[in-house]
């Protein structure tokens, strides 16, 4: 009766029981036949092509310890890299940017220097402007000392005066025994004389100034010359 059964069964659910029974001869972690296989590809390559340098090692920690041997066939890589067109291209065009940006450096520091130095002049020339309309009137002031006309409140005056050109930077010369200097001393007396062995300022009509390098008037001297 049982095999009677068994053989009037549904043939449906023989062929179910085959394909367990197969699905079950097969290892869990074996894709089946309809699995799509995943492929990936990992650049392990020690120098990028791109750039020419060595990619830094992984952060990661999990990898392997470097190998001595390794380090030698990377060095022996790099050498041999200078046959390399494209690594040869790229140092030639790193040597380039490297000595456009040296010049440029060094053109850019010309460059403030030489504002500076001509900034210092205009100012320079606007404070002699400036200045040299006050010439006449220290003329008057050391007149005044000389005849001891320069006391009281005019003192006072005239020191505050003097205080404030020298704080612009305005300094006096021309005094008696000075070597005589044709390119600060206006010679209007000539003379001579065997006290001095070189031409020699021997009077002073008017001193002289200047602001820095800058000459705004020269002294008016009398010269003796040797005897």
């Amino acid at each position: 009766m049982s095999e009677a059964s068994g053989a009037g069964s549904d043939p449906r659910q023989a062929d179910q029981r085959d394909d367990d029974q197969r699905s079950g001869d097969r290892p869990s972690g074996e894709p089946g036949a309809g699995d799509a296989e995943r492929v990936v590809i990992r650049d392990k390559r020690r120098i990028d092509p791109k750039t020419g340098q060595v990619r830094p090692a992984s952060d990661s920690g999990a990898g392997p310890r470097p190998d001595p041997v390794a380090d030698d066939s990377l060095e022996a890589e790099l050498a041999g890299g200078e046959d390399d067109p494209v690594l040869a291209e790229l140092r030639s065009e790193i040597a380039e940017r490297t000595g456009d940006l040296q010049r440029l450096q060094a053109e850019y520091a010309n460059y403030r220097k030489r504002m500076d130095r001509d900034r210092a002049l205009i100012a320079e020339a606007a404070t002699g402007s400036v200045v040299a309309g006050f010439l006449p009137v220290l003329d008057d002031l050391d007149r005044a000392r000389e005849h001891g006309d320069m006391v009281g409140g005019l003192k006072s005056v005239a020191d505050q005066i003097d205080s404030v050109l020298a704080n612009l930077g305005l300094v006096a010369f021309g005094e008696v025994g000075d070597p005589f200097d044709p390119t600060i001393h206006e010679a209007v007396l000539h003379d001579t004389s065997e006290e001095v062995d070189v031409p020699t300022c021997t009077t002073v009509m008017r001193k002289g100034y200047r602001i820095g390098e800058r000459l705004l008037r020269p002294a008016m001297v009398g010269v003796s010359d040797p005897g």
